[in-house]
C-alpha cells in the first residue's frame, strides 16, 4: 500500500505550487528483500513531519535513499519540482539535504570547533587557522543556545552534547532540508529542550525538518504531520491535530496502547536483594530492598547516580560503605564474577560498548555466560551451544539471518534481545535493566515487558533503571526517585503524579503532599 491518508497542508496556512520534495514510486530492494516497497510521499518547505515505525519498518533505508548513501531500485525524487539523482551524499548535501544521525559520525579525537567545519577548514596561506576556528565556533554554539566547549575534544564530550555539535553542524552547512534520526536517545531533558528551541527556529526560516522518533509525545509536541512505516511500506499519513498516539500504534503494530504497558501482578516472595546505607562513586547512603515477583523502579535525571548504584551492586565498582544482603545472608561483592555467581544479572545502559561483543556471533553473544555450563573436560558441546541459542533466538523473536551472524548486523532492538537473553541462558535469580528500551520501537518494548512478566512469574526480581517517566512509573511496584547520589523520595505503585515524581527528581517543590512516607510500599 502507498497512500497517503491526508492531503498535505501548509504550515503558513498558504497554498504553496509544489512541495520541496517529492517522492513517485520510490522503492529499494536488497538481493530480492522489499526494504522499501513503492511509496509515495510530499514534503513541504518550512514543515515538521515525523515518521514513525518499528525497527526494520523500512526509516533507515529512507534516510539512505535522501542523503544519496544507496541506490534507489526504482521511482523518481523531485527536489522543488524538478527531478533529481541524489546518487551521492555530496549531490544530496548540494541541494540542501542533510541529515543528523542518532550515532555520531563525527572525529571524537578532533576539537568541537574542528569538527564543526570538518570539511571546510579556515585556512590562511595553507596553515589551519584553528583560533580562528575556535573563536568561530563558539558564537555558532551561542548563538545556537548549546552551552558547548568549543576548544574541547570532541570525544571528551558525553553522547548527548557529540550530539548536539553534530545538529549545529547540520545547521550551519546551510541545510535545507534536514533529517533527525533519533536525537534524543542520548540526551538530557536541557539537551533535548535546547535541540526543540533550535527545530522550531529552523522551521521558522523556513527549513524542512524530517523528525525520526520512537517517542511518540515528541512526535505529538513538534510535528504538524506523520507518516508510519511498517514492513517497507507506507500506511498513512495523518495531520498531527487529527491522530492519536493510539491509532499510530496501531498502525505501526496492530496492538493498542493499553497492551504496550500491560502489567500482569504477581504476589511478592521472599527478599532476593537488600542494600543497607550502602555508598560508593556517585551515590550515598542507598538502602532498598527487592523482592520475588518485584519490578524496583529508579528514576532520576542522567548523573543522578542510578547507575553507578547498580554497578557497585553488581561489583564493576567497589563500595565505599555500607553493606549488600543476598537472600537475608550478608555477602561480598567484590567483583563481576562474584555478582553473577550469586544470580546477579545486569544489562547496561550501552549495550553496544558494555553488553555485546558486535564483531562476534549472535551464538557466542546468547552463551557467553554459560560456557562453563557448556563444557565437558575443557570442550564445549557444539550440539548445546547452538540448542541455547537456537532456543533464545525463537523465545525472543530475535530477527537474525542465523546464530552465525554478527551480533553488529542486527537492528537496536534485537541487540538488546540478546543482552537479555544471555542471562536467561545463565537463570539468574536478580536482573538489572539499565535503560532497556532506548532505541528500541514500541513493538520490541512489548515484548521486552513481557518478557519482565515472564521472569517476575519464575520468581526472579527486576531493577528496572529509565529515565523515561510513564516506563517506569507504570511498570514499577515500587519507585525510588534519585537526585545527587541519594533516594530523595519512594512510592508504590501509581501512588504519585507525575509532577510529584519529576519535582522530586528535579529538587524543586512537590505539587502535592505526597512523599516518600506515601502509599503502601508493601502490598
Amino acid at each position: 500500500m502507498t497512500s497517503q491518508d491526508s492531503a498535505p497542508h501548509s504550515v503558513t496556512g498558504r497554498v504553496q505550487p509544489a512541495p520541496i520534495l517529492e517522492l513517485r514510486g520510490l522503492e529499494k530492494q536488497y538481493f530480492g528483500t522489499h526494504a522499501l516497497k513503492p511509496a509515495d510521499l510530499a514534503f513541504e518547505a518550512g514543515e515538521i513531519h515525523a515518521i514513525v515505525g518499528e525497527n526494520g519498518a523500512g526509516k533507515s533505508t529512507l534516510i539512505k535513499l535522501l542523503t544519496g548513501v544507496v541506490p534507489r531500485t526504482a521511482g523518481d525524487i523531485y527536489w522543488r519540482g524538478e527531478p533529481v539523482g541524489l546518487k551521492t551524499p555530496l549531490e544530496a548535501i548540494r541541494h540542501g539535504i542533510n541529515a543528523v544521525h542518532q550515532e555520531v559520525v563525527l572525529c571524537p579525537h578532533l576539537s568541537v570547533a574542528a569538527n564543526i567545519f570538518l570539511g571546510e577548514e579556515r585556512q590562511r596561506f595553507g596553515l589551519l587557522r584553528h583560533r580562528s576556528m575556535v573563536r568561530e565556533a563558539r558564537k555558532i554554539l551561542d548563538d545556537l543556545g548549546f552551552d558547548l566547549p568549543a576548544d574541547a575534544l570532541l570525544g571528551d564530550l558525553t553522547i548527548g552534547q557529540q550530539q548536539l555539535i553534530a545538529t549545529a553542524r547540520a545547521a550551519t552547512r546551510g541545510a535545507r532540508f534536514l533529517i533527525f534520526d533519533e536525537p534524543t536517545a542520548y540526551l538530557t531533558r536541557k539537551e533535548a529542550a535546547q535541540l526543540f528551541t533550535l527545530i522550531r527556529r529552523m522551521q521558522r526560516e523556513g527549513v524542512t525538518i524530517i523528525y525520526i522518533s520512537h517517542r511518540l509525545e515528541e512526535v505529538f509536541e513538534l510535528a504538524d504531520r506523520v507518516s508510519v512505516l511498517r514492513d517497507g511500506t507506507l500506511v498513512g499519513t495523518r495531520n498531527i491535530g487529527e491522530t492519536s498516539e493510539n491509532e499510530l500504534i496501531s498502525l505501526m503494530i496492530n496492538r493498542s496502547i493499553e497492551q504496550i504497558y500491560h502489567k500482569d501482578s504477581f504476589s511478592f516472595g521472599a527478599t532476593v536483594l537488600e542494600t543497607r546505607n550502602l555508598s560508593g562513586p556517585g551515590f550515598q547512603d542507598i538502602s532498598l530492598s527487592v523482592r520475588e515477583g518485584e519490578i524496583v523502579g529508579l528514576y532520576g535525571l542522567i548523573g543522578a547516580g542510578r547507575s553507578e548504584f547498580v554497578s557497585a551492586v553488581f561489583g564493576r565498582q567497589p563500595k565505599t560503605s555500607g553493606s549488600i544482603l543476598w537472600q537475608g545472608e550478608e555477602v561480598a561483592i567484590r567483583r563481576e564474577r562474584d555478582a553473577i555467581k550469586l544470580g546477579i544479572a545486569l544489562a547496561p545502559e550501552s549495550r553496544r560498548d558494555q553488553g555485546l561483543c558486535l564483531s562476534l556471533p549472535v551464538s557466542l553473544n546468547l552463551n557467553l555466560p554459560i560456557y562453563k555450563q557448556l563444557s565437558r573436560n575443557g570442550l564445549v558441546s557444539s550440539r548445546e551451544e547452538k540448542a541455547r541459542a537456537d532456543r533464545q533466538i525463537a523465545d525472543l523473536r530475535i530477527k537474525t539471518a542465523g546464530r552465525s551472524a554478527s551480533a553488529a548486523s542486527l537492528s537496536g532492538g534485537n541487540q538488546q534481545k540478546i543482552v537479555i537473553g544471555k542471562w536467561l541462558n545463565h537463570g539468574a535469580k536478580l536482573f538489572i535493566f539499565d535503560e532497556p528500551t532506548v532505541g528500541v520501537d514500541v513493538g520490541t518494548k512489548a515484548e521486552i515487558y513481557r518478557l519482565f512478566s515472564a521472569l517476575l512469574a519464575q520468581g526472579a526480581g527486576i531493577i528496572l533503571i529509565s529515565s523515561y517517566l510513564p516506563e517506569v512509573y507504570e511498570l514499577a511496584d515500587t519507585l525510588h526517585v534519585f537526585r545527587r547520589g541519594e533516594i530523595v523520595a519512594s512510592h508504590a505503585h501509581n501512588s504519585a503524579s507525575h509532577e510529584d515524581i519529576l519535582s522530586r527528581a528535579l529538587g524543586s517543590a512537590p505539587v502535592t503532599s505526597t512523599n516518600a512516607a506515601s502509599g503502601d510500599l508493601n502490598r
